[in-house]
């Protein structure tokens, strides 16, 4: 089998005459791999016994691939030769080609060489030639040539006498005179033409002066200017010669004109002072469109139509201001006034038919194409601007306003009084107006300044009122303490009331159109808790009177006289006959809450008491006394104008209807039993707060009831009360005082009541009080 295979694969790998050297390590290790694979199909082939039959088939089949693949393999090698073949024949018949053109090309050479030598010969006559014919035409134009010097000279002239058209006229001839001898004469300049580039530059000059001052030659020496832009335009239509730069004295005339106009009117000098933008602002109100209808119907036909004069001056006016005013704003912060003329005079006046947009511009104006005059950057500056400076001043005028209100309060002279006979001071409607003022003044200018102006003003309005508040509380203190005692002290509280009712009344002229309602709140807050706060002042002055009054009560002289109710009766109209001066509403708030205050003072002192009633009789009288002291209460408070649904004196009324229940405990009241004798001692009254100092209730006397902490039992908020049994053959009912109606009720000035989840509860019987639940 091993023969087999080697006799199958010698022919491809004796195949060629080249053997591989070392330096196709390739080409080996191809041999390599392919004699093992034939070695492994030989052995995969002829590994079993019966297969060696077919060898002979094998081999014949393998030899006659091996004779196919060297038929193949030589055809391709005559092919490839065959190709080799046709490539030398054209490669020698490229050669013969170069070389014949070889040949042809050193000819060539040879007759240019011998052209050459001909050329320098002859190169002497051509230069004789030339200067031949320089000659020749300098001959002709040295005539002209003569009269170039004098016709310089008399440019000259022309131009400084401004006769614009004869100097232009003057020049193109002569520069016609150099271009004709820079030709006739190859390219040759003449020394004598050496000034009139400079001659050019002078006519230049006096066409672009001629020009930036032609509002004013419009109006003084119209032919003049005409002049000028007749030779901007000539000089335009002339074509440039070859080599020459263009002048462009038609542009030049156009953006002298538009220097012109701007210095005259935007200069650097004319830029307004702070504090003089708005004479600056008017001046230009009405220079600005005077400019425009002299450019309309003066300097328009001086101009060809394609210069659109108007739209020329009106674009060059606007650029102008609009870079002064660009200028301006870089500079030092304007102040209030100037950005408020500003911001109006630029978003209203500018393009309104005062100015710019005026019918009798025509539409050569053309202002729908301006650019705005500020940028958004430079209006949200200036209204930024606006509202901190007005801000700084509105403070500033508050203060002082408030200043000036305080220092009145410490006057020997009471306030001032209106013809209604109310307390009246200026200053409520003068903030007020102040601040609507500021805002309906903003509206000019543009609707986002005037809700930044109205929320300032609410801002400062609150500031103020607060400003207030602490000053009045300043006001009481030192009052009160003695460092600074005002001699009427509660008449310029009242006084600050009706300063208040009349902020809050008059508070709806601060409300703008598109703002939500709610935007009012914090001030109404504001006022509200300035209302509460003076209340509470004026309230304390009172119980500071009537405490030393209610401090006897209840006693002995309370129970038998009406002596200390009168007393509080006159303390209190005293106290309260300048409420009077007070204007409606506050007026009722105020004497509602000084009736509360009252009843409360009153009703604490019997509370904080006790007195002993040794019969039915003086509990009765106790009850006569409450009725007649609710009775004199309610009438006072009348009389002093406080409306009937206010009252709070019916309190008392309830407190004496229990007191005719024969209640011996209420409101400290003590009843001696009277199976027993009274002592001498026991009969006299018994004054002072239930309990002992310390908190423990003491032991009630035989056949009486005693309260805990000077108050009733049932109005104890801490721990259960002590129940006792009512005896045989009684009867219990429930009987609730309605004290909310007093004590309950959140008072708006901020008294301290009592809580609200007191109520009584009292069982009674046939012979008094059977128990306290």
């Amino acid at each position: 089998m091993e023969s087999a295979v080697k006799d199958k694969t010698q022919p491809t790998l004796s195949s060629g005459s080249y053997c591989p050297g070392p330096e196709w390590p390739e080409q080996e290790r191809a041999e390599q791999l392919a004699r093992g694979a034939a070695l492994k199909w030989a052995s995969g082939i002829f590994y079993r016994p019966e297969q060696l039959a077919r060898l002979g088939q094998y081999r014949s089949r393998e030899v006659q691939r091996t004779c196919f693949l060297e038929a193949r393999i030589k055809s391709v090698v005559q092919s490839y030769l065959e190709g080799v073949q046709t490539g030398m024949w054209q490669l020698s018949q490229a050669l013969e080609a170069v070389q014949g053109a070889r040949e042809a090309l050193s000819q060539t050479h040879g007759l240019i060489q011998d052209m050459a030598q001909a050329s320098k010969a002859l190169e002497a006559l051509r230069e004789q030639a030339v200067q031949h014919k320089q000659l020749q035409a300098l001959s002709q134009l040295l005539p002209r040539l003569q009269a170039v010097p004098a016709s310089v000279t008399q440019t000259k002239m022309l131009i400084d006498a401004q006769k614009l058209l004869e100097a232009y006229v003057s020049l193109r001839e002569l520069e016609q005179l150099q271009e004709e001898a820079w030709v006739s004469l190859g390219g040759l300049e003449l020394p004598v033409f050496q000034g009139l580039g400079h001659l050019a530059e002078a006519l230049g000059h006096a066409v672009e002066a001629a020009a930036g001052a032609a509002g004013q030659l419009a109006r003084t020496d119209p032919a003049l200017l005409v002049a000028a832009i007749r030779v901007a335009e000539m000089e335009a239509g002339r074509s440039t010669p070859p080599g020459q730069v263009p002048r462009d004295w038609q542009q030049r005339c156009l953006q002298a004109l538009q220097a012109g106009l701007e210095q005259v009117h935007f200069g650097t000098t004319v830029l307004p002072e702070p504090g003089s933008l708005a004479e600056w602002l008017k001046a230009l109100q009405v220079a600005l469109p005077a400019e425009l209808a002299t450019a309309e119907a003066l300097v328009a036909p001086c101009c060809p139509p394609h210069y659109n004069v108007v739209q020329l001056w009106s674009h060059t006016l606007h650029n102008g201001l609009r870079r002064s005013l660009q200028q301006l704003l870089e500079g030092p912060e304007l102040g209030a006034a100037d950005a408020f003329a500003l911001l109006h005079w630029a978003l209203h006046v500018y393009l309104g038919q005062e100015m710019m947009g005026g019918l009798e511009l025509g539409p050569e104006a053309d202002v729908s194409q301006l650019e705005p005059l500020l940028t958004l950057g430079n209006i949200e500056k200036l209204e930024a601007t606006f509202v901190i400076k007005v801000q700084a001043s509105v403070a500033q005028w508050l203060q002082k306003a408030l200043d000036g209100e305080v220092a009145e309060w410490g006057r020997e002279e009471e306030p001032n009084t209106d013809a209604s006979g109310f307390y009246h001071s200026p200053m409520p409607a003068i903030v007020l107006q102040m601040l609507a003022e500021n805002i309906h003044l903003t509206s000019m200018v543009s609707e986002s300044l005037q809700h930044r102006v109205h929320d300032m003003a609410l801002s400062e309005l609150g500031t103020f009122l607060r400003s207030f508040g602490d000053a009045l509380i300043q006001f009481s203190q030192d009052h009160l303490n003695g460092e600074a005692p005002a001699p009427h002290y509660v008449s310029y509280l009242l006084a600050a009331l009706n300063h208040q009712s009349a902020l809050s009344a008059s508070l709806t002229v601060l409300h703008l159109d598109g703002v939500a309602p709610g935007v009012l709140a914090p001030v109404e807050a504001g006022l509200d808790e300035l209302q509460k706060r003076i209340c509470r002042l004026v309230l304390e002055a009172l119980q500071v009177e009537l405490r030393p009054l209610f401090a006897a009560l209840p006693s002995r002289q309370w129970l038998s006289s009406s002596e200390l109710l009168d007393c509080v009766y006159k303390q209190t109209s005293n106290f309260c006959r300048d409420f009077r001066r007070v204007r409606h509403p506050a007026v009722q708030v105020l004497l509602a809450e000084a009736e509360r205050t009252v009843v409360v003072q009153y009703l604490h002192a019997l509370m904080q008491g006790r007195l002993v009633c040794r019969s039915a009789d003086e509990r009765a009288q106790a009850a006569e006394r409450l009725q007649h002291d609710a009775t004199q209460l309610k009438e006072l408070f009348l009389s002093l104008g406080l409306e009937e649904s206010a009252h709070c004196t019916p309190v008392l009324l309830a407190v004496r209807e229990l007191l005719n229940l024969c209640d011996p405990t209420l409101l400290g009241l003590e009843v001696a039993k009277p199976q027993q004798p009274v002592s001498r001692r026991e009969r006299r009254p018994r004054l002072g707060p239930l309990g002992s100092p310390r908190g423990r209730v003491s032991r009630a006397a035989p056949g009486g009831s005693q309260l805990t902490g000077g108050r009733p039992a049932a109005l104890a908020p801490h721990g259960p009360p002590r129940t006792l049994q009512p005896r045989a053959g009684a009867y219990a009912f429930p009987l609730h005082l309605p004290l909310r109606a007093l004590l309950l009720t959140p008072s708006p000035c901020g008294i301290k009541s009592v809580s609200p989840a007191l109520c009584l509860n009292i069982c009674v019987g046939e012979g008094g009080l059977g128990g306290v639940k």
